[in-house]
């Protein structure tokens, strides 16, 4: 099944309508859900906040997700994507331009944060192309990107998930300094060589190695 949050008018929703036998679409906007209605009525529309929609409810099947999604919450739309990682198996969307770049980053980088970590732990995540302001109409104040998101094959991470979060979330809440002193309270006195190292410096695998050292030091 496909899924496409915000469709707005229906530019994009028409063909999707078309081509894909099992797609639905999630608008919040009353007045789109009309203009909707009226140029597609046999599409299976959902009025409703995609963020508070339970994404079981979309389907029993996983899930393919597009959409020119809000820029005030596609962050937030990234870390559902996140909470539901057996589910949705990729994610096509256009974003700010700085906050693709954000989820796109490569480690050991100033771009990289939470968002990169978190999500290139799950997906494979490529920013596709750019998107000027005069693509649009009116012209947004940001440049626009569109990203592509697909499942690793071996996407469940050998590390407790929740604690994994935690040990991003801390990193990057202090991103200047070595890890030996953000997370003092998770690794105790473990001499690990990656503790000496900034958050910006590490991937992936190494947050997990992270992750199973705080893991130890709760036994």
């Amino acid at each position: 099944p496909l899924i496409e949050v915000g469709p707005g008018k229906g530019v994009l929703t028409k063909d999707l309508n078309a081509h894909y036998h099992q797609f639905k679409a999630i608008e919040f906007d009353r007045d789109m859900v009309s203009i909707l209605n009226e140029k597609l009525p046999d599409l299976d529309l959902i009025q409703n906040d995609f963020l508070k929609v339970p994404i079981d409810s979309l389907s029993q099947q996983e899930l393919n997700i597009v959409g020119n999604f809000p820029y005030n919450i596609s962050t937030e739309i990234i870390f559902k994507i996140l909470e539901n990682v057996d589910k949705v198996k990729s994610m096509v969307g256009m974003f700010q331009k700085e906050v693709a770049e954000r989820i796109c980053a490569g480690p050991k980088g100033r771009v990289n944060g939470i968002i990169s970590i978190r999500t290139q732990a799950h997906y494979h995540a490529e920013k596709i192309f750019d998107i000027a302001p005069d693509a649009f109409s009116p012209p947004p104040k940001v440049q626009s990107s569109m990203i592509a998101l697909r499942r690793k094959e071996n996407y469940n991470i050998d590390c407790d998930v929740k604690t994994f979060s935690q040990v991003i979330r801390m990193a990057y809440g202090q991103r200047r300094k070595k890890m030996r002193n953000t997370l003092k309270s998770l690794v105790g006195d473990s001499d690990h060589p990656l503790l000496q190292k900034r958050p910006e410096e590490l991937n992936v695998q190494e947050f997990i190695i992270l992750t199973k050292i705080a893991e130890s030091n709760k036994l």
